[in-house]
């Protein structure tokens, strides 16, 4: 039975990726934002790393090669190098990207996270009912994605900003289309100049 018998003339308006539901990607960022105290020494979750981490958690094949032990491991989780979705990852990670102020002002209004000025930015972290929601979250692409994170946050956690930045650019490898994620106003795009 077609999704227009099923639904009506609501069928175009369906979600076609799990990512177009919110409630799916307010879990992944719960999931993400649990891993966190876990690593030693880890950085303010503010925005920027935020949507790194969990692009990255979730495309782990972008930063661990085949030739890694964390490749073995995230096999072993149930993620699939050979996805398709690996060929448009710049364009996923803007729009991606896009969603997560929305999406951690929706956890914030659910007291799911706090939010607080670390560092001269603005920093987020799981509240305890956070926390509780995260922890009750155990489908097999929740356990996998627990296990990519926890994986991507020891190892993103490591670099510095800027580190992080450049090692973005070579792992999505479209040094181009990222210029505007980083930079206010682009060089070539700068008219006072």
């Amino acid at each position: 039975m077609s999704d227009r018998a099923l639904h009506g003339d609501h069928a175009e308006a369906l979600p076609l990726r799990p990512d177009d539901l919110l409630a799916f990607r307010l879990a992944r960022l719960l999931v993400l934002l649990d891993t966190v105290p876990d690593i030693a020494s880890p950085k303010p979750m503010d925005i920027e790393r935020i949507s790194l981490y969990d692009f990255f958690a979730d495309n782990p094949f972008l930063v661990f090669g085949r030739e890694s032990e964390q490749h073995e491991m995230l096999v072993l989780a149930g993620f699939d190098s050979r996805n398709l979705s690996y060929q448009s990852s710049a364009q996923r990670f803007s729009s991606r990207r896009e969603r997560l102020q929305h999406d951690l002002a929706t956890l914030l209004a659910y007291d799911l996270v706090s939010a607080g000025a670390t560092a001269r930015r603005v920093a987020y972290a799981l509240t305890n009912d956070g926390r509780e929601h995260a922890q009750q979250l155990r489908s097999l692409y929740a356990k996998a994605y627990r296990r990519s994170a926890e994986l991507i946050t020891r190892e993103l956690n490591r670099l510095s900003d800027k580190a992080l930045q450049q090692r973005t650019r070579e792992w999505l490898q479209a040094d181009e289309l990222l210029v505007d994620l980083f930079d206010p106003v682009p060089a070539a795009l700068d008219l006072d100049a």
